[in-house]
């Protein structure tokens, strides 16, 4: 009987140590997932050239897409006009309607034209010499245009790569400041946002190559279009001048 009351005494007296010592139940921690755009953020000062190149790749495919087409550079109702105006012989007229055309070969057939007019007694390699100079301006134009993409394609994966190599020094660098397992969890975290830049940077540079060669190949075919109509109107010039040859200069200059 005094062996089992001293037994319900010391079950009574740990009873409240029991419930002194009982741990909460254990909650997860849940990590804080980052958005896109934190990420970018945190990605270090190199993402704002990239950010900007981004922008300025954006804006140069939607000016090529407007302006490096065929409508830009030869069009089928100009080249039916000054066909019709040339075998007329009504060069002031096509003088007038080339002023209004912004395509390329209109720009062509206007120099031309102007040096003709003021020039009513050159012969006809002058002309073609006219003609040649200002098709090799433009098609130099547009193969000099389209090279910007090419630039941005090549400048983007080396600004990635530079803030990479940025983000990896900063992350070793750290190492000497932190303890224990928070040096291999910064340094972790610091090459996880340091190669966002390298990221960044083909994700920019490789749109920026694709749309390059597609609009290479594009001015190419567009060069060949302007060619084959300015020898078309330089042989209807040709003609004219042919018979020409037996014309005195007071009718030449009539005509012009």
């Amino acid at each position: 009987m005094k062996i089992s009351f001293l037994l319900f005494a010391a079950l009574a007296g740990a009873s409240p140590l029991f419930a002194q010592e009982a741990t909460p139940p254990l909650v997860p921690d849940v990590p804080h997932s980052q958005t896109i755009m934190d990420t970018l953020i945190n990605a270090g000062p190199v993402m704002i050239p990239l950010f900007l190149l981004s922008i300025f790749s954006v804006a140069l495919v939607i000016v090529y897409l407007m302006t490096i087409r065929r409508g830009a550079v030869v069009s089928g109702g100009y080249m039916a006009t000054a066909d019709a105006l040339l075998r007329k012989r009504d060069y002031l007229g096509l003088l007038a309607v080339s002023n209004r055309h912004g395509e390329a070969i209109a720009r062509v057939v206007q120099k031309i034209l102007d040096f003709t007019t003021k020039n009513p007694h050159a012969d006809f390699q002058q002309v073609r010499e006219i003609a040649e100079t200002e098709g090799s301006r433009v098609t130099a134009s547009l193969n000099n245009r389209v090279t910007y993409l090419a630039d941005i394609g090549m400048i983007a994966p080396l600004l990635g790569l530079l803030g990479t190599v940025f983000g990896i020094i900063h992350s070793f660098g750290a190492l000497g400041t932190d303890i224990g397992s928070a040096r291999y969890v910064a340094l972790s975290r610091g090459i996880s946002q340091a190669l966002v830049n390298t990221a960044a940077g083909l994700a920019i540079g490789i749109p920026a190559m694709m749309f390059y060669a597609f609009f290479r190949g594009r001015a190419q075919k567009l060069i060949s279009e302007l060619e084959a109509a300015s020898t078309h109107v330089l042989a209807l010039l040709s003609l004219q001048y042919g018979k020409r040859v037996e014309r005195t200069p007071v009718l030449i200059e009539d005509e012009l």
